[in-house]
C-alpha cells in the first residue's frame, strides 16, 4: 500500500509539472520587441538641399571680403568642387568654369550667389555653392609705442585692445598701462577719434575692454617716473 502510494503521488506531480508546461507554452513570449531605428533630429544626415537651409547664418554674415582674405569655396552639386582662393591685390578671385569674379566689399553670401547664378548659366545644372571667409587678411590694426613687438597686425574677432598688445609682447620696462589710447579712424572724414583705454582698470574688472575695428591704432605711452 505504501508503495501504491508513492506512485500515485509521482504520478501526480508529473501530471501538474505537464501541465503548468502547457500554461507557460500558452503564454505569450515577454520579449522587448525591436523598434525601427528612428533617428533623432540632432543625428538627421540632411541632403544637400536641407543642410543649407537649415544651416545657422555665419557669425561673418555682414563681413565684407577684402583683398588678400582667404576663402573656402565649395561645389556641393551636382559636381563636388572645393578650394581655397586668396583675394588679389584688384579684389578678384578667378573661379574654375567662370574666370574671374569681383568680391571685394561684397559679403559672403553675395559672392556664394553670383558665383551660384554664374555657374548656373550654362555651365552646371542646378548648383549649390557655399562660401566662407577662412581667414581675414584685410581688416588689420596697428600697435605702436611701448610694446615689445610693435607693428601691423590682422585683426581677428572680438580683438580688444588687452589681446592686442598681449600679441604686440606686452609692455616694455618703460610702457604704462595706465597710458594707452586707441586712435579710431573718423567716418567719413579725415583724422582719427581719440579713445582712453586705462589698463589697470580693466584688467581689474572696474573698466570695459575696447573691441578695436578695422584701422585701429593702439599706442601705448611711456610711464612718468
Amino acid at each position: 500500500m505504501k508503495e501504491l502510494a508513492i506512485v500515485i503521488s509521482i504520478a501526480a506531480v508529473c501530471a501538474f509539472a505537464q501541465c503548468a508546461n502547457a500554461d507557460e507554452a500558452a503564454k505569450p513570449m515577454n520579449f522587448a520587441q525591436p523598434k525601427a531605428a528612428v533617428p533623432q533630429e540632432a543625428e538627421t544626415v540632411p541632403n544637400a538641399d536641407t543642410a543649407i537651409a537649415e544651416a545657422p547664418a555665419p557669425a561673418t554674415q555682414d563681413y565684407r571680403v577684402g583683398n588678400e582674405d582667404i576663402l573656402d569655396i565649395a561645389v556641393l552639386q551636382p559636381e563636388q568642387l572645393a578650394l581655397t582662393v586668396t583675394v588679389s591685390p584688384d579684389g578678384s578671385i578667378t573661379f574654375p568654369y567662370i574666370g574671374k569674379v569681383d568680391v571685394k566689399g561684397k559679403t559672403p553670401s553675395e559672392v556664394q550667389d553670383e558665383i551660384q547664378s554664374r555657374l548656373a548659366d550654362g555651365y552646371l545644372k542646378y548648383p549649390v555653392v557655399s562660401v566662407a571667409v577662412k581667414e581675414s587678411r584685410s581688416k588689420k590694426f596697428y600697435v605702436y609705442g611701448e610694446v615689445l613687438k610693435p607693428g601691423t597686425y590682422f585683426l581677428e574677432d572680438n580683438m580688444t585692445v588687452m589681446k592686442a598688445i598681449s600679441t604686440a609682447g606686452g609692455f616694455t620696462k618703460y610702457g604704462s598701462s595706465s597710458r594707452v589710447k586707441v586712435l579710431r579712424p573718423k567716418a567719413g572724414a579725415a583724422g582719427y577719434e581719440t579713445i582712453k583705454a586705462n589698463m589697470k582698470l580693466i584688467m581689474n574688472g572696474l573698466a570695459k575692454d575696447i573691441v578695436l575695428e578695422p584701422g585701429d591704432i593702439v599706442q601705448v605711452e611711456e610711464g612718468v617716473f
